[in-house]
């Protein structure tokens, strides 16, 4: 299954709140139309193991009007985009995260040179589709790989993000990339973090350099730096202990961490990922704001978005920091994490085929 299918498939939560928000407000004012083109018969095509699956049944048109149309033309809604419409746009929106800045800049580009037209719940779908995927692009890039060795990676963000997961689908997916990848497990203060990681660099071939329970991380940040220098690796990644944004003694501590790093290296971190969660929603953009202060934040991950209706910060963020988004989640395996793509997360997120 492409990437694109599981994460179709896995922000339906996302989607499915803004497909019915759409059609909802169509209907609302809007009128039954019948189109000349009728449903294509599609050709039999033998059942075969393994891709049966990916064969989509016809859809099945239900209710009154489907019934009405049933082996006919085809029934379309269309309402008139007029300022109503624009406002409810612009509420749905607000609901699926986007923020109110966002979500009127947005619906505003939508009705640009089409207020007065009718347009039917598919045509709108499409249309912020295009205009998610235009917020998007400027963000879409890769994490920067240097000629300098090590790069040093650290990796940021609050309780529960999953930082750790991901910096271990990271360094297995660098690995099999050809880097040679070291794992400073910084999260000194949680054995289960350690055991995660160290379960990780076992599966990739990575080793992972620890430090007794309780130690200062930013000691063990240095040592590592000294480690990878020594062994010549390529990418050095640091996991960071989770902390909220609003804890003044912990965001002090990661401010010591980086200070430490870069005694060792005054260029370092060359990378500061932060791992955002998305079930958190708007709560995303206050960590955004603080981990840049402290720790002058390069870049994001995005995790646990097929937990989760509110996939649409993801725009708010893109639209307010324009900060580089490396890649996004949707579950637990190492192929669940992959390059952020703006137009597949722009159907994904509005429910668009492509």
């Amino acid at each position: 299954m492409s990437f694109f299918k599981k994460l179709k498939n896995r922000m339906f939560k996302s989607s499915e709140k803004l497909e019915e928000g759409l059609e909802a407000i169509v209907e609302d004012g809007g009128t039954v139309e019948a189109v000349t083109a009728t449903t294509p018969v599609l050709p039999e095509i033998e059942a075969t193991p393994g891709i049966i699956e990916d064969v989509p049944a016809p859809e099945q048109k239900s209710g009154l009007v489907g019934r009405l149309f049933k082996g006919s033309a085809a029934p379309v809604v269309r309402r008139v985009f007029d300022d109503a419409m624009l406002e409810s746009l612009e509420e749905l929106l607000i609901t699926a995260d986007m923020g109110v800045e966002t979500a009127m800049r947005v619906s505003a580009n939508m009705a640009e040179g089409r207020l007065g037209k009718k347009m039917s719940s598919d045509e709108i779908k499409e249309l912020l589709s295009q205009e998610v995927a235009r917020i998007l692009e400027p963000v879409a890039r890769p994490m920067p790989l240097y000629a300098k060795k090590p790069q040093v990676v650290l990796v940021v963000g609050v309780n529960g993000s999953g930082k750790t997961t991901t910096i271990g689908k990271l360094a297995s997916q660098f690995k099999a990339a050809g880097k040679t990848v070291i794992i400073a497990a910084g999260d000194t203060f949680r054995a289960a973090a350690v055991e995660q990681l160290q379960v990780w660099g076992e599966r990739a071939g990575v080793p992972v350099l620890t430090a007794p329970e309780g130690s200062d991380p930013a000691s063990l940040a240095f040592d590592a730096m000294t480690k990878a220098e020594a062994d010549g690796a390529d990418l050095l990644m640091i996991d960071t202990a989770g902390r909220l944004q609003n804890r003044q003694d912990l965001m002090e501590e990661l401010a010591k961490i980086v200070r430490v790093i870069r005694k060792k290296d005054p260029d370092a971190p060359h990378n500061t990922l932060l791992v955002l969660d998305a079930t958190t929603g708007q709560n995303a953009l206050s960590q955004v704001e603080i981990f840049s202060k402290i720790a002058d934040v390069s870049g994001l991950v995005m995790t646990k978005l097929d937990g989760t209706a509110k996939g649409g910060v993801l725009v708010a963020l893109a639209d307010k920091y324009g900060l580089p988004i490396h890649a996004i989640g949707v579950g637990e395996q190492i192929d669940d994490l992959a390059a952020f793509d703006p137009d597949d997360f722009a159907r994904a997120l509005t429910g668009v085929d492509r």
